[in-house]
């Protein structure tokens, strides 16, 4: 709150500007707040002080007005026939000199917004109507098209206001998914041109460091320096429906956020047994990738609305702002992809956390319909939200129980060295594949059991035996059974 005054200190010492309003307001909003407003959405953004003179005196704004002041505002910014597309604010009350002032601040939006129906530009002498400028509203359209947010350059952000450490960090994953990636030759500068998180605009002959590359490697504090409201709401809501079991209020890197994401899907989702083919995927986190991806890499950043991922009963729900090129659910057959923050995606997709551009949607169809046993549903809008739905209760107790019995049946019967025949046989199982997905490739899989030719693993002469994690498994089940008395036991020759 402190930082937060002294920037208001620094504002009210300026004159008015393109990206700078005073309005008293002490009672009530005029007509021209909200198309100060939409005159900030369309050109650069900007800050609104309610409660200062012209001349940046403070007069504050009657304490009484201020609650039904906050509720105008946030009501006139959802509603599309005031304000189209529907706008999200971020409102801060400030106390000065004894009275109060609400901090507004407004971000560039990468899209066109009419208030009450006409288009309003800025510029040093204030808010303009050009709704009837055909030229000029073809130009607005034309620089809001050509330009994405990701690439707006800060020309005094330096390497200092990054995290050198995970410039490291970065170029060790990158290494991993290519044995000689340029990264890892590369100084932590020459990275920044590489990943183009550091541009020159050659219309204006600024050079910098990106918003994409601040919100990837910045430290924390820069992050927020230049995206205030930037935050990732990660919520379990199973018991406590009206607040939340368990909370991670995510407000750092992109590269630390997409961990946290992961962390906490893996935490608190479900990941039944799934085979393609004859390895086993993860559905949980083939899933949970992709929604990571789509919170963070086709996010609107300038827009304050905050993304979220919401645990409930039966479904996972999730949403962030979004520069939408088209409204309604998104039809998996008939979706044409189109890049949100390409620089972002490009440096994911470097790091193996993303896949080619329209890839992310067909994924989560196709395991999001197994998991959950229905199709996902995508909506895209000003918020674009995704629902996907969990296997029921029942559904995830009975796969576990099934995967423990056939854990517990496998490991009790291997004795030394055994062919797939003879595990079959002494399991009394008949159907090969069956035995192959449901015993021989989870026991692998989870290491409890090793291949005796291990390079040829369809070799004639192949035999399993258990390893060191296997023996410690099995004879947990057989203390187990001990104490409790039921379920088969081992032989007394096992070893």
């Amino acid at each position: 709150m402190n930082m937060r005054k002294k920037e208001i200190e620094k504002l009210l010492q300026q004159n008015e500007s393109v990206t700078l309003e005073f309005k008293e307001s002490r009672r009530g909003l005029s007509k021209s707040v909200f198309q100060t407003l939409c005159a900030f959405l369309n050109r650069s953004g900007g800050v609104l002080l309610l409660g200062a003179s012209d001349a940046g005196k403070v007069v504050g704004v009657l304490p009484e007005t201020l609650p039904q002041i906050k509720k105008d505002l946030v009501t006139t910014f959802n509603n599309s026939q005031k304000i189209h597309p529907p706008c999200y604010l971020s409102l801060e009350e400030i106390e000065m000199e004894g009275k109060k002032l609400l901090y507004i601040y407004v971000p560039e939006s990468s899209q066109v917004h009419r208030c009450n129906g006409r288009i309003y530009d800025r510029n040093e002498d204030g808010d303009l109507d050009i709704t009837d400028h055909t030229n000029l509203v073809a130009e607005m359209y034309r620089r809001k098209q050509s330009s994405y947010s990701e690439n707006k350059i800060y020309p005094h952000a330096s390497l200092a206001d990054l995290r050198e450490d995970l410039v490291s960090k970065v170029q060790k994953i990158a290494g991993i998914q290519r044995k000689n990636h340029p990264w890892l030759h590369l100084e932590d500068f020459e990275l920044l041109q590489s990943a183009q998180l550091y541009q020159k605009d050659l219309e204006t002959g600024k050079s910098g460091i990106t918003l994409a590359g601040i919100l990837l490697l910045g430290k924390d504090s820069s992050i927020l320096s230049v995206v205030p409201h930037h935050r990732t709401d990660l919520i379990l809501r199973k018991k406590n429906l009206d607040r939340y079991d368990d909370r991670d209020d995510v407000r750092t890197n992109l590269i630390e956020s997409y961990e946290r994401i992961m962390a906490f899907g893996a935490k608190h989702l479900p990941d039944p047994f799934f085979l393609e083919g004859d390895q086993r995927i993860s559905l949980r986190d083939a899933i949970l990738r992709e929604v990571a991806s789509n919170i963070l890499i086709h996010r609107e950043y300038v827009n304050p609305f905050p993304a979220k991922l919401i645990i409930e009963e039966g479904q996972v729900f999730v949403e962030n702002s979004n520069k939408p090129h088209g409204f309604g659910r998104i039809n998996p057959e008939k979706f044409s992809p189109f890049p949100k923050n390409p620089v972002i995606a490009r440096f994911f997709k470097e790091l193996g956390r993303a896949d080619e551009l329209g890839s992310g949607v067909r994924n989560l169809m196709k395991y999001g319909k197994i998991f959950g046993g229905k199709l996902p549903e995508l909506v895209e809008g000003d918020v674009f939200t995704t629902l996907i739905y969990l296997p029921s209760t029942t559904e995830a107790a009975t796969e576990a129980a099934t995967e423990a019995a056939t854990e517990a049946a496998l490991l009790s019967v291997l004795c030394g060295e055994m062919s797939r025949k003879e595990l079959q046989k002494a399991l009394g199982l008949k159907n090969d594949e069956y035995f192959r997905k449901k015993y021989l490739l989870p026991a692998l899989e989870k290491g409890f059991l090793a291949r005796t030719i291990p390079g040829k693993p369809k070799s004639p002469l192949q035999r399993y035996r258990l390893t060191e994690k296997g023996k410690k498994k099995r004879a947990q089940l057989l203390s187990t059974e001990e104490t409790v008395g039921a379920g088969p036991r081992p032989r007394p020759d096992m070893r």
